[in-house]
Parts: structure tokens; sequence; C-alpha cells
């Protein structure tokens, strides 16, 4: 009831200001002027008041409500923990502290704006995860600002909409999809290792992982998507900048509380900027949309990845559906399909999850390897078995499951370097979580995915990194959410296997072609949408001959 308060007058104070700022236009007698404005004043100030009365309201009764959790120390009553919340190493070192001080969860408050508890145990994250999808809602504080960029996508809708797309977009991720994906990601890695080659023939071995991954990774995703070659591992292009500005700027407005409130952000230069960025992304996906919509009602389907008839010649002729014709093509139950806007919110949904968040991991997973030569090795001899006596380097769906170690050693990256830190979620109704604890309503419940794994009662010697805890034998008995890469349940990431395939291909071909070495920077972890360092994660490369026979 609060919220909806709140939302009430947060939406009269927006117009007020409008119309504020348009009486000067609209108005021409002074003394009428003076008049309006000041009244125009008075109801802004009452109701600014109305606002602050049902903050402080909400606050207190979410504070008496949330004395069940610990609460760490705060600066004081009002301002609680607000700009204790870090996106930097010293802000993953506090959740560290955190995790040892409470061992599963706590309160924390953002000052009298919103109410958060904070979960990093496997048993008190559990039914939070798994709650139905009905009664599960993604927060504004920290998925709101995607929507002007995102739309009312997957990752942002909630109830029956949510419901209903999820439907439609499943089979855009069944295995026989992605089998051919895989061919993909094979090309696309084959550009960077080129490109890798020549850097280092030229002398510049030290290089940032994190620039040419993201890069690779968005190659290969407008391959999958669009089916369109960006060249953008070589050239620079206006789509990707755009991408790249987009994700700067939403880490920026969080950070920001003055900028929570759109009726400022719209107008700074930022939220100006945000605009021209995101007219660039709706442009190119809009248009793709549209011309891939009017190609399958003059030329009919594309060949699905299933698809066993006509001969050969036929075969050859047809263009393999990517991710844009199977949204066009999936229908509902009622025969119902996605309309224009819908698949252009679900395209960019997958642009904007499918290539920071497994460049991340790929980066990682690369990282963690230099610093362990031994398992390194391990890996590259797996790999190398793999394709001993093959006529090409490329990996196929099969050889995937083929790599049992080198797939523990991606899962421990993800574990000690997971690219999304956490996931947070709302629930229409109270939660209980163990102990006897309930959660109210409204209540942001941010899952620390990377509390969780550092959590030492769940990971013994946490901070270490230890590919054997995935051996089969060593999982037996563990909890099902000690590990949580993907988040969980019903919410959980839809593209999961999407990613893994990719991190498999790309980790394994880039072991068998270089040899990875620390690059002699001093690595401090950056946690903003995706996991990254700052001032980039540099290692040496050396290129490595292919095993001869």
């Amino acid at each position: 009831m609060t919220e909806s308060r709140m939302a009430v007058i947060d939406a009269v104070l927006d117009r007020l200001l409008d119309e504020l700022l348009g009486l000067g236009r609209l108005l021409s007698p002074l003394c009428s002027l003076s008049v309006l404005l000041q009244l125009s004043a008075l109801v802004v100030l009452l109701l600014l008041s109305l606002r602050v009365v049902c903050l402080l309201w909400s606050h207190a009764q979410f504070t008496r409500r949330l004395r069940c959790f610990s609460k760490p120390p705060t600066q004081n009553w009002l301002m609680g923990h607000l700009g204790e919340m870090r996106s930097t190493e010293e802000g993953l070192q506090a959740v560290d502290q955190l995790v040892r001080t409470y061992s599963h969860s706590c309160s924390w408050f953002l000052g009298p704006f919103y109410s958060l508890v904070r979960l990093f145990h496997p048993d008190y994250i559990k039914p939070l995860l798994l709650a139905p999808a009905s009664i599960t809602v993604k927060d504004e504080l920290f998925y709101g600002f995607l929507r002007p960029w995102l739309g009312q996508s997957l990752l942002l809708s909630n109830g029956e909409d949510w419901s209903r797309r999820r439907r439609l977009l499943t089979p855009a991720f069944h295995f026989d999809i992605l089998k051919n994906y895989v061919k993909i990601f094979n090309h696309s890695s084959d550009i960077m290792h080129s490109k890798w080659r020549r850097l280092v023939a030229e002398g510049e071995s030290c290089q940032d992982m994190f620039s040419h991954i993201s890069l690779m990774t968005l190659d290969s995703l407008l391959r999958c998507t669009f089916s369109y070659n960006s060249n953008c591992q070589e050239s620079s292009s206006e789509y990707i900048a755009a991408i790249f500005e987009l994700s700067t700027l939403v880490i920026e407005r969080r950070g920001r509380i003055l900028h929570h409130w759109d009726c400022l952000y719209w107008r700074s230069p930022e939220g100006q900027r945000f605009k021209q960025a995101c007219s660039v992304v709706h442009g190119f996906t809009r248009t793709v949309v549209q011309e891939r919509r009017a190609q399958l009602l003059h030329r009919g389907e594309p060949e699905s990845h299933t698809d066993t008839t006509g001969g050969e010649e036929e075969k050859k002729k047809k263009r393999v559906a990517d991710f844009i014709d199977l949204l066009l093509l999936s229908k509902d139950e009622d025969g119902h399909g996605l309309t224009d806007e819908e698949i252009k919110a679900e395209a960019d949904t997958f642009m904007f999850g499918g290539h920071d968040t497994t460049a991340s991991g790929i980066s990682w997973v690369l990282y963690n390897l230099s610093q362990h030569q031994d398992y390194q090795d391990r890996c590259r001899a797996e790999v190398n078995d793999l394709l001993q006596d093959r006529k090409t380097e490329d990996l196929d769906w099969e050889d995937l499951s083929s790599l049992p170690f080198t797939t523990m050693c991606i899962k421990e990256s993800l574990r000690l370097h997971s690219p999304v830190s956490a996931v947070t979620r709302q629930y229409t109704k109270d939660m209980a979580v163990p102990g006897g604890r309930v959660i109210p309503q409204g209540s942001i419940c941010l899952v620390s995915i990377y509390g969780t794994h550092h959590n030492p009662e769940i990971w013994p010697d946490p901070d270490v990194y230890n590919p054997m805890r995935f051996d089969p034998e060593n999982s037996k008995g563990r909890s099902s959410h000690a590990f949580i890469p993907f988040s969980s349940g019903p919410r959980n990431c839809i593209g999961q296997k999407f990613a893994m395939a990719e991190l498999r291909v790309v980790v394994a071909l880039t072991l068998r072609r270089f040899r990875l070495t620390p690059g002699g920077v001093e690595v401090r972890r950056l946690p903003h949408l995706v996991l990254r360092a700052e001032g980039g994660l540099w290692l040496t490369l050396e290129t490595l001959e292919a095993p001869q026979d």
C-alpha cells in the first residue's frame, strides 16, 4: 500500500514539474504567472512532504518487521547503510566479512528508500529462488533502469506475461538448436585467435582478455541472433559502441540516488546519452526484425535444425534458422505469436545478457588457469587427446561432454569469480526462511551469488581455486543451491546451456593454441553489471603449435 501511494505521488510530482517548466510559454500576464507559480510550489511542497512521511512510515514498518534478521552497524537510524554497498574490490571484501560474521543473512537499509534482506546461504536462498513465478517480482531498484533499453522482456516481465514469454522462448534454447551455434563459436574463436597470433608476432603478447573476449562474444551473438556478420572483432561499430555505452550508464545511474528519479535523470546529460544509445540499438534491432518478417512472408520458413526433409541441394539453398527466426515462428497455445516490439525486446535482452556475462566467465577461467599451470596443462592435454587424428580443430556439440576436467575448471572459476554477483527479487506475499524468520512482502531480497559461493560453511577455503571440488565424488551431499552462477528455480537463466557451450568451446580452443601466464598487473575485481577487473584483465600469450601425430 505504501509503495503504491508513493508511486502515485511520484507520478503527480513528475507531471507538475513538467507543467511548471512549460508555464513560461503558456502564460503571459505576470500576475497570473506569479500566482500560479506560488500555488504550484505549495502543491509540490505538500506532495514532497507526503512522500517523506510515506517513506519514513514505510522505513519504520520494515525496520520493525525485519528485526528477526541480524542488522550490521549503521551510520544512524535514518541513513542506514546508504553508501556502504560499493562496486569495488573493497566492496567484495566487505561481503566476505558479512558472510563470516552473519553466516546466512542480514537486513540492510539504503536510507529510508529501500529495505533489503541480504542472503548468502543455500538453505536461505533455496525457498526464495524456488518460489512460484506467480508471486515473484523483479524489483525496480536493480532492474528498473534496464527497462527503457530492454522493454518488457523475459528478464523484466512478471506474472502471466512472463509465463507466456518463457513458454514461447524455451524452444529457442533446445539442444537441437544449440548444436548449430557451436559452429559459430568455433568461427568467432578462430577470428580472435588469428588476431592474437598477429599481435604476439608483433611483440604485443600481453593483452587485456576482457576487451578481446567481449568483442568475440558480441560477434558470435550477432551471428546467432541476427545471422549478421558485424566484423566487430576487427573494426568499430556504432551498434557495438551503443551497447557498451548503455551498460556503463546503467551502472553510473544505479550509484547516484538523485538519478533514480526519472524526471531528473532524463534531463541530465547522462540521460540524454542513454536515450541516444537506446535509439541506435532499438533502430538496428527493429530494422532486422521487420526485414526478417518480410522475408518469411515471401520466402517461407528457414531450415530448422531438426528438419530432414528435402534433397541435399534443397537443403543447401535454405538458410538455417537463427534466434530472430525462431521468435518470429513461435506460437502460443492459442496460435498467437510475439509482436515485432516483443521480439525486439527479447533480442535486445539476449544481446545484453549473453555477451557480457559469457565474456566475463571466459576471461576469469583463463585468468585462473594462468595462475595454475598444472591445471592448464591437464586441460590442454584433455583437449589435444579429443582432437587427435582430426582434420580440423573445430569442436562439435558431442565433443563438449568429453571435456570433464575442463568443465570442472570452468565451474570452479564460475564459483570463485561469478560473472553476476547477485540477483534480487521481491515477492507479493511474506516469505518464510529457516529459523522462523519471515521476509515481509515488498522487501527486496538480495540473493548474493558471490556470498554463497564464498561462504566458508559451504566451501572450505573459499578463496582457493580448486577444480576438484566439482569432481562427482566430491559433489555428493552438497546442497543444490550451493552453486548458482545462473540463479535457480523458475526464473533461472534461460540461456545457461548456450553460455556453458560457448565457455567450453572458447576455453578449449584457446588452451590448445596458446599458453597463458599472468600479465604482471595487480588484479582488482570490479563487480559492475558483470564481474570485471579494474583496468582490464591482462594475461601474457604464448603461441603453441598444434600437436603432431
